[in-house]
């Protein structure tokens, strides 16, 4: 008899010495305490080191468990060294987000040999806004549209030969049929604002519609300059008289080729996490960043800083447009990287 009941007066001093099993770590649980770590892939001072130090302020109060948020300066190679560092010796555990530049995940696509990640397998988180480039010319040049701008050399700035928009020139004059020529010796947007004053350059092409706005407001109000085109995400509505590429292409792989050419405007200030974070702590970090997008104070505070616009997009959105980018065509991926370097 005594046989008989002891197995199971063993299952019931088991349950009383050892419990149910253990309830799984909330997100709230798990973030209480930490410190969390923004990694920036720009040095102290800038507009990324700004942008990253008003979010922390504001991030730790949407997130689960409002964890301590600092920030990590790591600038190097235009990017690449945060981006090399958080894909291979970053925590995975939900404590490490990175605030890249917004061309680095296509770094590897374009053959950066110094590019050690996938871009696909990072977990996008979203960014705050978006961007409208354009291409524009100076009021005193006889063009007014894109047709009438095939019919003659424009003379358009750049940094250097394989700088944005010296690459911008090139692809413009592939898909449109222009005759753009490329004078370089114009490091940033400022010192190609006073190239087109000073009669130097005829026109530029990677004018971004916000630094327009922030440095050169009147310019288009007032007709000093002329945009022949717009590109980007998304058209804008107060540039509705203004074409856009994908508009202005003649056919579907030329409209592939600006997507993916310009799927760096589409990520705008881009905020990820490494691979391998377990699930419910991306969605809750994906909900927090999204939340303090749209927080009042946040708004306030990056309009007072001139942080930019806020045109806030999804990390699914961004993830959509790395992996549609490295998706592109074999043929139109080549096309990309010829004319993303000058010839030799």
């Amino acid at each position: 008899m005594t046989h008989a009941w002891m197995p199971f007066a063993v299952r019931l001093s088991a349950a009383i010495l050892f419990g149910a099993p253990a309830q799984a770590q909330s997100v709230a649980d798990f973030y209480r305490d930490k410190t969390v770590t923004i990694m920036v892939s720009a040095g102290a001072g800038g507009g990324y080191d700004t942008l990253a130090r008003t979010l922390a302020r504001f991030l730790t109060r949407h997130l689960p468990g409002s964890p301590i948020i600092v920030v990590r300066n790591m600038a190097g190679g235009g990017g690449l060294a945060a981006a090399n560092a958080l894909f291979s010796g970053a925590e995975t555990d939900g404590t490490s987000i990175g605030l890249l530049q917004s061309q680095t995940p296509f770094d590897p696509l374009l053959g950066a040999r110094e590019a050690r990640f996938d871009a696909t397998k990072f977990n996008w988180l979203g960014t705050p806004s978006v961007e409208t480039g354009l291409f524009v010319l100076w009021n005193a040049v006889p063009v007014e549209t894109l047709a009438q701008a095939k019919e003659r050399d424009i003379t358009v700035g750049a940094a250097g030969a394989n700088s944005t928009p010296a690459f911008h020139a090139r692809l413009l004059n592939e898909v449109f049929g222009l005759k753009l020529k490329i004078k370089t010796g114009y490091p940033a947007l400022t010192d190609a604002f006073y190239g087109l004053e000073r009669g130097e350059l005829e026109g530029y092409t990677s004018v971004i519609y916000s630094a327009l706005q922030a440095t050169k407001s009147d310019w288009l109000p007032q007709k000093r300059i002329k945009a022949l085109l717009q590109y980007g995400p998304e058209k804008r509505a107060e540039l509705a008289g203004v074409p856009s590429g994908r508009e202005a292409a003649k056919n579907d792989e030329d409209r592939v080729l600006l997507d993916a050419a310009f799927a760096p405007l589409a990520l705008g200030r881009p905020l990820v996490m490494p691979p391998g974070v377990p699930a419910d702590r991306l969605a809750a970090m994906r909900k927090a960043v999204m939340d303090t997008f749209a927080d009042p104070g946040f708004i306030s505070e990056s309009a007072r800083l001139s942080l930019g616009p806020t045109e806030p997009r999804s990390g699914e959105a961004l993830q959509e447009v790395v992996a549609g980018t490295y998706a592109a065509p074999p043929s139109v991926l080549e096309r990309l990287r010829r004319l993303h370097t000058a010839p030799r």
